[in-house]
């Protein structure tokens, strides 16, 4: 495993030379067209769906359409618009007029004035301009007998960002006495309502929210949005190498991230997915989405670095931990070496047609053998150990895709498993004696045989990683000033 990794560097490593790209061309329109009719077979022929796009960035942050947004049309446009009749099957986009001063500033952009391009790469039946959508626009377009209306009621998530999170920070806004803010979602609901057929014109409006039929939509993912995943791991998976590579006494935690993210920037990753847990000693480990990276590497320590790419929309979740110094303790193998089998027992048992229960159930009897067979010398590591199998901590810990903890059923636990599934594998070893936190964290999809794990290539055996480690890293090859001007 550790040396196929070394033939595949020196492709990826390899950065690519191409002509500006202005418009994604990873689906074509017979994908989207597909997406559209899984979503009109859910919400029904007496019924529409609405769906509103990103805003425009704030001051000269990187924009990025909302993941919801993007799913359904790989538009990138701002303050666009989707409308998906299913009395008909048609979808129309509404975007805004061309503004040539912003294209001067960032590029080409879709517009109301590209409507044979936009029909090109998308597959919409209609294209229109928002100003299009003022006046009595919403009751015209719904007509007289008033269709249900869906639109997601749940938070969009844009660049680096989980619904959870957003969930939390919209919280935090809402509880804030000189804030309070409604979440724009909130207000989009609000001015539906408000908009739309009065009930003494009609009957009443009724809106449905959207977001659990595209979150149904979203758990499966296709043959080229696992392609997009399966690169994003192959960036991250070389990122943590090289960061693993640059690891010395004496260097800093964002100098290990700085490694990682140049290799995801020469890989064509113009974002990551989260910001980069890159975390060395107990209290920083222990940080579970610990982000300061400021600390000095010390001898003795390990690191654990969880970090990952947003390629094309899409992102992976990767997870590692390696001894500063180069060389793993006793106690520190006492402590991964059943993190890393018991992955591998729920690894080899993964497959469709099966609860993730049922697998969990077959790793822990599997493991009953490796603990036999493999005494401990500190009790209190061997109870953690046991443990982390009987709670299956970690595993399946969360679905990734478009986000790191994507949307759809958090734990995999209502549904078999299928192909086209992809989440995170995370096993969690604690030892609350010496307030030790440990993780090995790889994302996988569910094939028609059985599971593909997309970082298999990043070493996680233990005398690999050392190996690894002798290698001279980026941070090396290229030191921090030390001698600044005065």
């Amino acid at each position: 495993m550790y040396a196929r990794s070394w033939i595949a560097v020196s492709l990826v490593l390899i950065a690519a030379t191409a002509s500006a790209q202005h418009y994604q061309t990873d689906f074509p329109p017979e994908e989207f067209r597909a997406r559209w009719d899984r979503l009109f077979d859910r919400i029904g022929d007496d019924a529409v769906a609405f769906v509103q796009g990103a805003p425009s960035a704030r001051g000269f942050e990187y924009p990025r359409q909302h993941n919801t947004f993007y799913y359904l049309t790989g538009i990138e446009t701002p303050h666009s618009y989707l409308w998906l009749d299913g009395r008909t099957r048609e979808v129309t986009v509404y975007l805004p007029p061309r503004n040539e001063r912003l294209e001067k500033g960032e590029g080409k952009l879709l517009s109301a004035a590209t409507v044979d391009l936009v029909k090109e790469l998308v597959g919409v039946d209609h294209v229109r301009s928002t100003d299009d959508m003022r006046g009595n626009w919403l009751r015209e377009t719904l007509g007289e007998d008033i269709p249900d209306l869906y639109t997601p009621f749940r938070p969009e998530e844009g660049y680096a960002q989980s619904r959870y999170e957003l969930d939390l920070a919209n919280t935090n806004i809402a509880n804030d006495h000189w804030d309070g803010r409604i979440p724009r979602e909130m207000r989009l609901l609000s001015l539906l309502k408000t908009r739309g057929p009065k009930p003494w014109d009609a009957p009443e409006l009724e809106v449905r929210d959207l977001s659990p039929i595209l979150d149904d939509l979203r758990m499966i993912k296709s043959e080229r949005e696992i392609a997009l995943i399966r690169r994003a791991s192959e960036i991250a998976g070389f990122g943590v190498m090289e960061a693993i590579k640059s690891t010395r006494p004496g260097v800093t935690e964002y100098q290990l991230d700085a490694a990682a993210r140049y290799v995801f920037l020469v890989n064509g990753a113009r974002l990551d997915g989260y910001r980069s847990i890159t975390a060395s000693g107990i209290e920083n480990i222990n940080t579970g989405h610990y982000f300061r990276n400021t600390r000095t590497l010390e001898a003795g320590d390990l690191v654990l670095m969880d970090y990952a790419p947003d390629y094309r929309y899409y992102v992976s979740d990767i997870g590692r931990m390696w001894p500063v110094n180069g060389r793993y303790t006793a106690a520190q193998r006492e402590l991964l070496e059943p993190i890393l089998r018991y992955r591998d027992f729920v690894l080899e048992r993964i497959r469709p047609g099966v609860m993730a229960d049922q697998v969990l159930e077959e790793a822990a009897e599997a493991m009953e053998g490796w603990f036999d067979a493999n005494p401990f010398v500190n009790r209190h590591y061997e109870e953690a150990a046991r443990d982390m199998v009987a709670r299956g901590s970690g595993v399946f810990s969360h679905p990734v895709g478009m986000a790191v903890h994507d949307d759809g059923d958090y734990n995999y636990r209502r549904l078999p498993l299928a192909p086209g599934m992809v989440f995170s594998v995370d096993p969690t070893l604690r030892v609350p004696e010496e307030n030790l936190y440990l993780r090995y964290e790889d994302t996988v999809v569910v094939t028609e045989d059985g599971v593909e794990n997309f970082t298999d290539f990043l070493p996680s055996e233990l005398d690999d990683l050392e190996a690894l480690m002798r290698e001279e890293g980026v941070v090396q090859k290229v030191p921090a000033i030390t001698d600044w001007p005065d």
